[in-house]
Formats: structure tokens, C-alpha cells, sequence
């Protein structure tokens, strides 16, 4: 018998930590909305802002 385990593949970058924000409903609306747009999660669209945010900060 193997020694490995079943489930899902460990990741090279984890996403282990997790973070809390306040918004108000219209934030959370376009949130919402963008993420339906571009068929990906709230977090993904969260990641790309602060991204965009450094990005930008860099220049």
C-alpha cells in the first residue's frame, strides 16, 4: 500500500492566510458584480486589485 495521501495536490503557493475587511453594500456590489463578469471568485478579483494597487506604487 502507498504511503501517500489521497486528495487534492499540495499548491507551490499556498493561500493560507486569511483576512477580514468592512465594506459597505455598494462596494460589495461591484465585488459582486465584477467577479460574475469576469467568471472568477471574490478573492481572485481582491488579489488582481492589490496587485494593481503595487503595480502601480512601483512605478
Amino acid at each position: 500500500m502507498s504511503s501517500k495521501k489521497m486528495g487534492r495536490p499540495l499548491s507551490d503557493n499556498p493561500k493560507s492566510i486569511t483576512i477580514k475587511i468592512r465594506i459597505d453594500q455598494e462596494v460589495m456590489s461591484k465585488l459582486e458584480a465584477s467577479a460574475e463578469k469576469l467568471n472568477t471568485s471574490r478573492s481572485h478579483i481582491v488579489r488582481q486589485g492589490i496587485e494593481k494597487i503595487y503595480d502601480d506604487l512601483q512605478k
